[in-house]
């Protein structure tokens, strides 16, 4: 007997599959008839039978004449059972669960693994999304965060290299050009909600292998993001400090926010 049914997946045995499945085919009929129709020993099929009929799959119609539990009748049970199965194993992992405050930081590899977290996060966050990117970053999640933007987020951007968007709380890095030699790779940063970050280097010529930091420890978080907040500094001082120039009213703007942003 070879079944392939996902039922198998769904808590059924192997028998009560294949069981079920002729009867969907083939009913009303006989143990006997089953038996041939679905494989089963007939040393086997009543029992089998008397399981389906215990848990409501199966009826007997008339005295040994069997017929399935209707299939969209079967679905809606089963989806019921899995999404009450859910909410009990919710309760009761989160009983089981530490209350430490204590998180992991979990290692990620792989450039569109980390891709794919990090447009899970942009779409997640309710309030701001601290980041800092290379273009080549940025044509991945650009979208992402202005769509974010676009629902209320507060975006605040560090370009790391001219990108085509612009929102209101963004500054250039002083130092993009000379950075990926510096440091062998290209930055990248995510923090959002203050809840979560996504960090690490690419390195170049290896982003698949890279490994970019991904956790919601709180005191990493806070590094993080005021490690974001200082690079808005460093982009005032750079222009005041060593070019000699003066912030625009923009960019003033933007100073304040971010030392009022605690």
């Amino acid at each position: 007997m070879e079944n392939k049914s996902k039922l198998k997946e769904l808590g059924f045995s192997q028998y009560e599959a294949a069981c079920y499945m002729a009867l969907v085919r083939n009913h009303p009929v006989n143990g006997s008839q089953l038996s041939k129709i679905s494989g089963i020993a007939r040393s086997r099929i009543y029992d089998v039978l008397r399981s389906l009929t215990a848990k409501g799959y199966v009826i007997e119609v008339s005295t040994g004449l069997y017929s399935p539990l209707p299939s969209d009748e079967l679905i809606r049970r089963l989806k019921l059972g899995f999404e009450n199965n859910i909410l009990a194993f919710e309760k009761e992992i989160q009983k089981a669960s530490q209350k430490d405050e204590f998180e992991f930081v979990w290692t990620l590899t792989g450039y569109d693994n980390v891709m794919n977290k990090a447009i899970e996060m942009i779409r997640s966050a309710r309030k701001e999304i601290y980041v800092r990117l290379f273009p080549e970053a940025d044509n991945r999640l650009g979208k992402d965060l202005e769509k974010a933007h676009e629902r209320g987020v507060a975006i605040r951007y560090i370009a790391m290299g001219k990108i085509d968007r612009q929102f209101d709380i963004q500054v250039i890095h002083p130092d993009h050009e000379n950075l990926v030699e510096s440091i062998g790779g290209r930055s990248f940063d995510i923090i959002t909600d203050r809840k979560e970050a996504l960090v690490g280097i690419f390195e170049v010529g290896n982003e698949d292998e890279s490994p970019i930091n991904w956790t919601r420890n709180q005191w990493f978080v806070i590094a993080n993001r005021d490690s974001l907040k200082h690079d808005f500094y460093h982009c005032f001082l750079e222009k005041t400090l060593d070019r000699g120039q003066k912030l625009t009213d923009q960019e003033k703007k933007i100073y304040k926010l971010i030392k009022a942003d605690h």
